[in-house]
């Protein structure tokens, strides 16, 4: 928690909070200053005068310095409930505790300030490198489909006559894939601004874990020619309540990651269980896997492998790790003994059983 939104309180309630900092803290070195003695009070109230420069606009800061010093003297300073002061010792401390407390108010306030305006500064330039790199992202994944599409259109209306029924098919079928390529980037892109923005409330109801995952698979054909991807169905998973929207969005992803960051002709293979409480999809690959010292990133939003082939916005884990958690579920990533990685995704469900399916 940024303890720094305290300075995004109204000026009302900045003020009566530094104050009855100063005041509780007061009561409490009045029932022992017999003990820790006034001078020590002094130490006590300024580092409460700091705490407010850092909870706190400079207003309420200088208004508790002050209160600070006044309460010293009038309570502890002797002779106690007078504002007399009796030696030039106290005099002088007085004065002193006086200019210390602005001077700390102020100079506290101001390192605050300075700290906050750096991480923002801090925060603006990853925003601003996380916006080149989507661009970068965006030119190559938006770009090559819309220039497919735009190619086999152009063929199409200039060579109407000429071209033969299997070259039209064949033309049909690049912008086929091409449109679903473009449709899947466009998807990624709002799915990531309903993460960011918190519009994620799932919707559940009772679902077949296997269908999700035949239609993952399919979703995935054309991408995955030169792969293969193995599952056998889970015959006794019973029905479960989770939203199959996010669900399948999460195994598609997951799927079509594996499809580009493994060789050619590698299996990619899914399975599912349950315990008591939770349903539990794994993806795995006999790739090459993930290095050791990225594998803390790669749920990163715009986040790719050093050393990987372009292409890609670095957005489909990120969505995998946000619509699992919007399920209050969770996913894992390990690298397997025998090569390749391992996806777990542990997502809380009801089960249907068999004698509530008969019900039906």
């Amino acid at each position: 928690m940024d303890i720094l939104r305290t300075r995004k309180y109204s000026k009302k309630r900045q003020y009566l909070i530094s104050v009855l900092l100063i005041v509780l803290t007061a009561i409490l070195c009045f029932f022992s200053v017999d003990i820790i003695g006034y001078r020590a009070v002094a130490l006590i109230l300024l580092l409460i005068v700091s705490v407010n420069a850092i909870l706190f606009d400079i207003l309420p800061v200088m208004l508790s310095a002050l209160l600070s010093a006044l309460i010293w003297n009038f309570f502890f300073i002797p002779p106690i409930l007078t504002w007399q002061i009796a030696t030039p010792e106290d005099g002088l401390m007085f004065l002193m505790y006086f200019v210390i407390a602005f001077i700390n108010a102020v100079l506290t306030y101001k390192i605050r300030d300075f700290e906050r305006k750096e991480r923002e500064q801090e925060d603006k330039e990853k925003a601003i490198k996380l916006y080149n790199t989507l661009l970068s992202s965006l030119s190559h994944e938006l770009r090559t489909p819309i220039s497919t599409i735009i190619g086999a259109i152009d063929t199409i209306k200039d060579n109407q006559t000429k071209l033969s029924e299997n070259n039209r098919n064949e033309l049909y079928a690049e912008i086929q894939i091409a449109s679903f390529r473009l449709n899947r980037q466009v998807e990624n892109l709002l799915s990531m601004s309903r993460l960011e923005a918190g519009f994620i409330q799932p919707k559940v109801d009772w679902c077949d874990l296997n269908e999700l995952v035949f239609s993952s698979i399919k979703d995935n054909e054309n991408d995955a020619q030169h792969h293969k991807i193995v599952f056998i169905p889970n015959e006794n998973l019973p029905l479960v309540r989770i939203d199959s929207g996010l669900t399948e969005q999460i195994l598609y992803n997951l799927i079509h990651n594996a499809v580009q960051h493994t060789p050619q002709h590698s299996t990619i293979s899914i399975e599912l269980g349950y315990d008591e409480t939770h349903c539990i999809i794994s993806v795995f690959d006999n790739g090459k896997g993930f290095p050791e010292t990225e594998i803390d990133f790669v749920f990163d939003k715009f986040y790719r492998l050093n050393n990987t082939a372009t292409g890609g916005t670095g957005l489909g884990l990120s969505i995998v790790k946000g619509f699992a958690e919007a399920m209050n579920g969770k996913v894992l990533l390990e690298n397997l003994a025998t090569g390749g990685a391992k996806f777990t995704i542990e997502i809380p469900c009801e089960f249907l059983q068999n004698e509530n399916l008969e019900n039906e």
